[in-house]
């Protein structure tokens, strides 16, 4: 890592409310991996039209739980679009996982989903399509272009939270009324 580096790992991003691409409008993102090499992130708060049972049928897992079945999927972001992410609580023992705290964790792999079919997998989860992924120094720069604010992670806004309060939630855990922010961006 480079000198002066500050991870953002395993914090949320919040989109401000100038930011208007829309892949991130309002958009809650949560860093998983954050390097002086760049950094990925799952978007927690833009659910699809579509349902946990949806990409089961698809892969062909047998669905055992009426609760994995109708669980909302979200879009995690831009890249990789067709490819699935887990972000769950316990973090257990599974194929492909990344601890991102304690007792958090993202799972890419097949074993978890099944397990979550079967209504045996980990109590809380969040299952997004794609991510979000910046090159290096690229995230660094949209923060002081004004189109980020961060704060720590918060595992009742991550897994509780109604989708659609995610936004607001997440800037007030740091005090801030995003009501009260400028539309437009700029520099003064």
């Amino acid at each position: 890592m480079s000198q002066g580096f500050t991870s953002l790992s395993n914090q949320f991003l919040i989109a401000m409310p100038s930011l208007e691409d829309p892949h991130f409008f309002h958009s809650v993102t949560y860093i998983c991996e954050h390097s002086d090499q760049g950094a990925m992130g799952i978007v927690i708060n833009q659910p699809l039209d579509l349902h946990l049972g949806d990409a089961l049928d698809q892969m062909k897992i047998p669905i055992a739980s009426p609760a994995a079945a109708t669980q909302i999927l979200f879009m995690g972001g831009p890249v990789q679009a067709e490819r699935g992410f887990v972000i769950h609580q316990p973090a257990g023992d599974w194929e492909s996982s990344l601890q991102l705290s304690p007792d958090i964790a993202i799972t890419t792999s097949r074993d978890i989903l099944a397990a979550i079919a079967e209504g045996k997998g980990p109590m809380q989860t969040l299952v997004a399509l794609g991510y979000a992924g910046w090159g290096p120094g690229q995230l660094e720069q949209e923060i002081i272009d004004n189109a980020w604010l961060h704060c720590p992670m918060d595992k009742a806004i991550l897994f509780e939270q109604p989708t659609e309060k995610r936004w607001k939630a997440a800037a007030s855990s740091i005090g801030i009324d995003l009501n009260l922010l400028p539309q437009d961006s700029g520099h003064a």
